[in-house]
């Protein structure tokens, strides 16, 4: 006689496993946010660990509910389907049945990226949802510790195998490109009309370069519509001096740009040593959101 399925307990299972699963997938993406241009690589708000406990209530909750939307039905599909066509309920079944469920929310995850961005995402989606419904299947008692040690491991390996990986240089960690001032020289673009020109002199000419409306002087009538974009940008044109300073390093070089009438922060050097680009943070730093320009072709 087969042992009745502990329902309350393949629910905190299916839980933790997800929440183990979210970890792992946290570190990859961490790791991999390393190995991209990214102006926030060089570090991280120290106010993201104030933030864990409420993370962890959410993470809780959102994998308590993709568990009954997701994972159950998965389960208790693969069974209804094992019965009904081998006569047996079998493991096998988990993953066709998650492959099925998952194709719509793997679709949405990949954020339009293209077939192969969602092929990806549908196989990661399949595979995040196919362990803890195979795990919700089980019959054991005692198998909160196996999953719980397995999990840790996992965690661990993961973090260790992207640690060593970037020390390495394995994972080829992203560092913005090292520029004199004779490589700020030409026209850089936003590639909406937007232009900055350097010339070798220390002049630099702006037109319709766009400004955070936060932090511009210029007047609201000057060419107020002529590059404005959906960021709540102005746009500035005028005539003015540009500075090269190299600081301490590549993350911390930036261009100093003074231009009549307009109000810049200093721009920072991010892009590749084949592409360099200028940018400054539009808002917040923390949002992440940017103002790009970046060279010409043809401009040295």
């Amino acid at each position: 006689m087969k042992k009745k399925r502990l329902y309350g307990l393949s629910l905190l299972l299916s839980i933790l496993t997800l929440l183990i699963e979210a970890v792992i997938a946290l570190i990859v993406a961490v790791v991999y946010g390393f190995t991209q241009e990214s102006p926030n690589a060089g570090g991280g708000s120290a106010l993201f660990i104030f933030f864990l406990p409420v993370l962890a209530v959410f993470g809780i909750a959102v994998a308590g509910a993709l568990s009954v939307v997701l994972v159950f039905p998965t389960a208790w599909l693969s069974d209804v389907l094992g019965r009904r066509f081998g006569g047996r309920e079998a493991w096998w079944w988990v993953p066709a049945v998650a492959a099925a469920v998952s194709f719509v929310p793997g679709v949405a995850l990949s954020g339009g990226a293209g077939p192969a961005g969602i092929a990806v995402a549908w196989l990661l989606t399949t595979a995040a949802i196919t362990v803890p419904a195979l795990l919700w299947r089980s019959r054991r008692e005692r198998i909160f510790g196996p999953v719980t040690l397995w999990g840790l491991v996992a965690v661990v390996l993961t973090a260790v195998v992207g640690g060593v990986g970037l020390a390495t240089g394995v994972f080829p960690e992203y560092r913005p490109p090292a520029v004199t001032s004779a490589d700020i020289v030409g026209r850089w673009s936003d590639g909406r009309g937007g232009t900055l020109t350097f010339t070798a002199d220390g002049r630099v000419s702006a037109v319709g370069v766009g400004v955070d409306d936060a932090d511009s002087d210029a007047d609201a009538d000057a060419d107020a519509d002529a590059d404005a974009d959906d960021s709540g940008l102005d746009s500035c044109t005028g005539q003015g001096t540009w500075t090269y300073e190299p600081g301490q390093g590549a993350w911390s070089q930036v261009v100093d740009v003074t231009v009549d009438l307009c109000t810049f922060d200093y721009w920072n050097v991010g892009g590749t040593e084949s592409r360099p680009a200028l940018y400054q943070y539009i808002g917040d730093p923390d949002s992440g959101n940017l103002y790009r320009l970046t060279r010409t072709s043809g401009d040295s």
